[in-house]
């Protein structure tokens, strides 16, 4: 059963939301130019929180955004954005197919 448009777009929802907030678009464009940074490091190029900088990763980590790789006691957060681009990908071909096409 191929997925409609509609089941795309709700599919999207959560990276939508990750998307959303500056401060994890912040995050998400310093990972991007780093190959994997530390809760602190990231502090250290932002006006956030430490806490505050968890709570966004948290979010970024359950939309699968980046992943941890723990290092004796650092743990180590990179990109990962293969999935959200294929989601992406394929909202936007259900859309075009279904709704530019017509």
């Amino acid at each position: 059963m191929t997925m409609q448009p509609i089941e795309a777009f709700r599919h999207c929802i959560p990276l939508f939301h990750a998307f959303a907030d500056p401060a994890r678009q912040d995050i998400i464009v310093l990972l991007s130019e780093h190959e994997r940074l530390t809760v602190n490091a990231i502090a250290e190029h932002s006006t956030l929180s430490r806490p505050a900088i968890s709570h966004h990763l948290k979010i970024l980590r359950d939309t699968n955004l980046v992943r941890i790789e723990q290092k004796g006691t650092q743990r180590y957060y990179s990109l990962h954005v293969n999935e959200a681009v294929e989601q992406l990908r394929t909202l936007v071909n259900l859309v075009q197919a279904s709704c530019l096409d017509e």
